[in-house]
């Protein structure tokens, strides 16, 4: 015992000189060579409208060190004033200071852009730096917005005879009205962004492209004749995202003459869509040489009648639709639905209606019903319909890509030639009951035979194709129609031999 109190004291004195015993990830150091390391060397915001805040872009700080790190200050240099904010460990901040960070731990800053109006039509470059010094250390992240000055439209109803011009994207915020007896003209090469569940609604009269007249075959990429409709989020991500914006309505009481010509509508619930219920007299829509893809509107409420319908590349209730040269992709419900009446004519369309961002599909692509969409209220004039399919192909990821509710209540008023057919139900040579036969030799139709294209999901993993391989089956089987000469990139189509579908395929 008598040993006992000294080596407690012994050991009291050694315990005096040794650090605390807070763990090692806990202690600071200050070596300069304790760097911090970053998720990216630049958080990039692509195509940022002037006057619109982005998206939150998170920027991780690291600590790869054992040892904790104290940033003795993060700070943007503020070459651009008042353009960039930030969110630092939670709070909202411009600037921080002594902030720890554990060893082998990290740090989240959020980082948005919001830029200020400027007078230049083409798109601007705008950089920041963020600063952040460690232990003598400078050391900096990259912050850069292309800008793009923008119209803007919210909730507007727009003056009669109205243009918009093509200096400029334009922006739907809500919806933009072209109201009755009046015109809105969309000039070529046009950019209109939608903002989430925005609509342009046309009580009037749209013509886009009417008197388009291109001299040679366009690209994909072309920006001075086709005008494109898509949502305003313009991440990476989002580019064939469905459903981001609600689509193109046509009214019915007062909505004639609309010519849709050289157009891309992308990424919403519905292309086109006419909701005419008590069938009235019908909006009538010509749309030529214009692609419709990745559409989705499941459970669409329409409040003037309370309905709930899926989305289509085409949904028309009582609307007349002359589609010619048209690509409809990736309708997640319908390319082409007409319920409750209207003519409905497409010659040389391509249905390629895959849906590979879809988990499943069980609605035919082209679907047509005489049954009014409500019964609860009258109708103005009885109920006409009408289909006409021509030179087309009809295909997709299901065994079943038509159906005609009732069709022999309008069997008359159904044409269906010279086209490739995805259809099980109507292979037949001979009409049944409700069943058109269009295995009829006279219609010339190509039934369940695949049409090959160049790069589909069957074949591909992504940047899908729909123009006809070399060893196509529908390649030579179309019927010259000299008031479709060209197809729908503008490429003169074989006047003896055409090809089946919007696009003609030339032999090498």
């Amino acid at each position: 015992m008598r040993f006992l109190l000294p080596l407690l004291l012994i050991c009291c004195a050694l315990l005096a000189l040794l650090p605390g015993c807070e763990p090692k990830e806990d202690l600071l150091t200050t070596d300069n060579s304790a760097k911090l390391e970053f998720s990216a060397d630049t958080v990039l915001f692509d195509t940022v409208f002037t006057q619109v805040g982005t998206v939150s872009k998170r920027l991780w700080v690291y600590n790869r060190n054992s040892r904790a790190v104290k940033i003795d200050q993060i700070r943007l240099a503020d070459t651009n004033p008042g353009t960039y904010s930030l969110i630092i460990n939670g709070d909202e901040r411009q600037a921080a200071a002594g902030l720890e960070i554990r060893g082998k731990d990290s740090l989240l800053v959020l980082v948005k852009a919001r830029l200020g109006a400027t007078s230049a039509l083409k798109p601007f470059l705008l950089t920041e730096q963020l600063l952040f010094t460690t232990n003598g250390n400078e050391q900096d992240v990259k912050l850069v917005a292309y800008g793009q000055n923008a119209y803007f439209h919210v909730l507007e109803r727009l003056p009669c005879d109205a243009v918009w011009r093509n200096d400029k994207p334009h922006v739907i915020y809500g919806a933009a009205l072209v109201d009755s007896l009046c015109t809105l003209r969309i000039q070529p090469g046009t950019r209109i962004y939608s903002h989430g569940g925005a609509a342009l609604v046309v009580r009037g009269t749209l013509l886009i492209n009417e008197n388009a007249n291109p001299t040679t075959e366009l690209k994909d990429d072309d920006r001075s004749t086709i005008v494109r409709f898509q949502g305003d989020r313009l991440e990476a991500a989002y580019n064939d995202v469905p459903g981001q914006w609600a689509g193109i309505q046509f009214d019915a009481s007062s909505s004639r003459n609309n010519v849709v010509n050289f157009v891309d509508i992308k990424n919403a619930s519905f292309g086109f869509l006419v909701f005419n219920p008590r069938n009235r007299p019908h909006p009538k829509v010509t749309v030529r040489n214009t692609s419709i893809r990745n559409i989705s509107g499941a459970g669409l409420t329409f409040a003037s009648g309370g309905q709930s319908f899926d989305g289509g590349g085409v949904l028309s209730f009582s609307g007349d639709f002359d589609l010619t040269n048209c690509l409809f992709t990736n309708c997640g419900e319908y390319a082409v639905a007409g319920v409750g009446g209207g003519i409905y004519n497409l010659n040389y369309c391509t249905v390629a209606n895959y849906t590979p961002l879809f988990s499943r599909r069980e609605t035919a692509s082209l679907s047509f019903t005489n049954t009014p969409p409500d019964d609860k209220r009258p109708l103005v004039s009885p109920i006409t319909i009408g289909v006409s399919i021509n030179n087309s192909i009809v295909w997709g990821s299901i065994a079943e890509e038509l159906f005609f509710e009732n069709s022999d209540r309008y069997r008359s008023s159904l044409s269906i030639r010279n086209s490739l057919l995805r259809t099980r139900a109507y292979a037949a040579a001979a009409d049944a009951a409700d069943k058109p036969g269009l295995g009829n030799p006279a219609l010339n139709n190509l039934l369940n035979v695949n049409p090959k294209f160049k790069r589909s999901p069957e074949n591909a993993a992504d940047k899908y194709d729909y123009r006809l391989d070399t060893l196509s089956p529908a390649s030579n089987k179309a019927r010259f129609d000299a008031l479709v000469p060209r197809d729908l990139v503008n490429k003169a189509r074989n006047t003896s031999t055409p090809d089946l579908g919007a696009y003609e395929r030339v032999n090498p």
